[in-house]
């Protein structure tokens, strides 16, 4: 089916208006009018192929809602005009132990889990992702939304943003009687600090900028701590069950480890593009504690997380944004200018 999207046809081109394949439903199979897409910082990534292996053109695109128009005969899940949801995942091998707990974002199969853009499910072309009018995905990767129609375009954003917060809370164990501190009140920041404040987790944001002091607290944070300021960082020493670190540029980790008590992890999920100085031993042998990595999330708590935020009205901050103006929002978003994701209108992209 031939399908309007926007993709880079190169590294240094601008993304711009083409036509793309896309298979009609097969038997597991639900075709998608993508209504929203939001812009995550991957995107950007791959597009300039700042992160290797992109293979063009690249449509980019994970955080996707939209209403089911299709759905193949053994579909049992969903059934058309459905409100339903697809994040970074559109595959996987299905049977590799990580695949069988409902951790498909950690698939051992022989490429991984197959991503919904740039991955290699339509060998020898590339997938693509939600940055065009339509997708269809196998219905094990399909997502059911519940929140409101109105609220879709602030939903799209929880399909990445809002997971790859998620993930390590749950798994951490972020909830009454526990500290959780969140660095960074950006995409994924503001997700955190909502997330970890709904489960009931005396929740801190860290930031450099005492601009966001009152941002951090209108999305739910008990104590916003400006990073750059020596006191109010001591202030807090050995004193957090956990910490999610959603900075994406290489940084001092030490600053932050020793703020955990005694066997307290720090969970990185922001990815710079070059490595971090290499943190101190001592900082964590002296108190047991650890710095650990998370990766989006798998299905199952996927539509935990969706369910959990439908029932507590929990939306991701978003603006919405025309698909016509993407490279305007990846400028803004290089300076973080924008409160806290943009979300494509794909009717801009459908009408042009």
């Amino acid at each position: 089916m031939q399908t309007k999207a926007f993709a880079a046809q190169s590294a240094t081109t601008p993304l711009a208006a083409t036509t793309i394949d896309r298979r009609a439903p097969g038997p597991k199979d639900v075709a998608i009018d993508i209504l929203f897409c939001g812009v995550c910082h991957s995107d950007l990534h791959t597009a300039r192929s700042e992160w290797p292996g992109t293979k063009y053109p690249c449509v980019p695109g994970h955080e996707i809602v939209g209403k089911i128009t299709a759905v193949g005969t053994g579909v049992t899940k969903f059934k058309p005009g459905q409100l339903v949801g697809v994040g970074c995942m559109v595959d996987s091998c299905r049977t590799c132990a990580s695949c069988q707990e409902g951790l498909e974002q950690y698939c051992d199969g022989p490429v991984g889990f197959t991503g919904t853009y740039n991955g290699p499910l339509m060998a020898p072309e590339n997938t693509h992702g939600g940055y065009s009018a339509a997708i269809t995905v196998d219905e094990h990767f399909v997502l059911a939304i519940n929140h409101a129609e109105k609220d879709l375009a602030a939903v799209a954003p929880l399909l990445c943003a809002g997971i790859t917060t998620w993930s390590p809370l749950k798994h951490w164990g972020a909830g009454p009687g526990k500290k959780v501190g969140i660095v960074g009140i950006g995409g994924l920041g503001h997700m955190g600090v909502k997330l970890s404040h709904a489960l009931g987790a005396h929740t801190v944001a860290f930031t450099t900028s005492p601009d966001k002091v009152a941002d951090g607290k209108a999305l739910g944070a008990d104590e916003v701590v400006v990073s750059k300021d020596d006191a109010q960082m001591a202030s807090h020493a050995n004193s957090f069950d956990l910490i999610i670190n959603t900075v994406a540029a290489p940084h001092n980790l030490d600053a932050f480890t020793s703020l955990l008590k005694r066997d307290g992890t720090m969970v990185l999920v922001g990815a710079p593009s070059s490595p971090h100085p290499s943190p101190a031993v001592f900082n964590l042998v002296f108190k047991r504690r650890g710095i650990a990595g998370s990766l989006i999330g798998g299905i199952p708590e996927t539509q935990e997380m969706l369910d959990f935020c439908a029932k507590h009205g929990i939306t991701s901050d978003v603006e919405v944004i025309k698909m016509q103006d993407i490279e305007t929002a990846y400028a803004r978003m290089l300076k973080s200018d924008v409160k806290y994701r943009f979300s494509i209108d794909m009717a801009s992209l459908k009408n042009s």
